[in-house]
């Protein structure tokens, strides 16, 4: 049954992690008060943060909360039970935290963050899931769901065992659309399956879009040359069916003007418009990288227990799209528990298995040297 309430919510979302800063340690709360104030003035209330935000509740309390009616915008969180937590006890008192580092007296959004394979049994295990509804039922909580980095296998799991939930987060982008790894089609259609509402996170594939390689920058500026690229990536993601709103997770008074822009009075991209991100899709899977499509057939018998996919979508983070960062994380985050890209053995078990007949060994000697040294 479609659980669809979002019909009257505006497509874009400011996304509060990657604020502004003076420095590091500082954030530039005043000019987050001007990207705030131009956000609301243009018609749109959808905000979102996290515990594990560093000091984004702290600010936008500053910069919103305290500076407007409870009613003049909506504001998400969510809770961490891997990252920001070491028990069921530190993992609940999260909300209570966030609460009292808002002053928001109530979230109109509330998430289980960033469910995965290697971590989605702690929201089991520490009850995480009747705990969220136990505050919903109090009136703190208005909407709940999850935001959710894996495998549509997975997403069907858990919205099957839990179809109580109001909506879900997911990553979905043209760039990332076919991606087997991060499977942005495949994802969207599995909650669409379900009837869920959809908030979007890394429309923008953490800015990669906005500066995209291959030649997609120089198609995208010949299709339009007064919309930037930014503005693609996010109205093709915004039109699409059941999308609750599109985050933005802006860093500067003029992204917050140029996403404004063109979202203040959104229309859906036409069909010739649509043929423009065909082509970019086609540009980028050209791009050079490894050819891995995730099919795991490697793993299976990996004696190593390497996760050579997810170790070869983190490279390939780098190498395409130029996120050293993003890629180390992917890379650590993937390891866990498991066997290194310095682990391998040369076996040749994997190569045997590779529909794709990618040189494995050597790649993962390429992806030892810049992961674990």
């Amino acid at each position: 049954m479609e659980k669809y309430f979002g019909e009257s919510t505006p497509k874009l979302g400011f996304g509060l992690m990657r604020l502004p800063r003076i420095s590091e340690e500082v954030p530039d709360v005043e000019q987050v008060k001007k990207m705030v104030d131009i956000f609301l003035e243009a018609g749109f209330t959808y905000f979102d943060t996290a515990f594990v935000y560093g000091d984004s509740e702290e600010v936008i309390k500053q910069a919103l909360v305290d500076r407007y009616p409870r009613d003049k915008y909506t504001l998400c969180t969510k809770l961490n039970a891997w990252l920001g937590c070491h028990d069921e006890e530190s993992a609940k008192q999260e909300f209570f935290k966030s609460l009292e580092r808002t002053g928001a007296g109530y979230f109109d959004y509330y998430l289980l963050h960033a469910l995965q394979e290697n971590n989605y049994h702690l929201y089991d295990d520490y009850h995480i899931w009747d705990f969220v509804k136990e505050q919903q039922a109090k009136g703190l909580i208005k909407h709940w769901g999850f935001s959710f980095h894996a495998s549509p296998k997975l997403l069907d799991k858990l919205l099957t065992e839990h179809p109580e939930v109001d909506f879900i987060q997911l990553q979905l982008n043209y760039a990332d659309w076919e991606n087997p790894t991060v499977a942005s089609r495949a994802n969207y259609e599995v909650a669409r399956k379900h009837g869920k509402s959809i908030v979007v996170m890394e429309p923008v594939k953490g800015g990669a879009l906005a500066d995209p390689p291959g030649g997609v920058k120089e198609l995208l500026e010949k299709a339009d040359p007064n919309a930037s690229c930014a503005s693609w990536a996010i109205r093709y993601i915004a039109g699409m069916d059941g999308i609750l709103t599109v985050l933005s997770g802006m860093s500067n008074i003029e992204q917050m003007q140029d996403n404004v822009s063109y979202m203040k009075n959104f229309k859906p991209m036409d069909e010739k418009e649509l043929a423009v991100i065909k082509q970019a899709q086609d540009l980028i899977h050209n791009i050079e990288s490894i050819p891995c499509t995730a099919c795991h057939y490697c793993v299976d018998g990996c004696p190593q227990r390497i996760p050579i996919p997810n170790i070869f979508a983190a490279r390939n983070r780098q190498t395409v799209w130029n996120q050293i960062s993003g890629g180390k994380w992917n890379y650590d985050n993937a390891v866990k528990g498991k066997g290194k890209a310095s682990d391998c053995i040369a076996c040749g078990q994997c190569e045997g298995a590779c529909p794709q007949r990618i040189n494995i060994i050597e790649r993962l000697k390429e992806c030892a040297e810049v992961f674990d040294k």
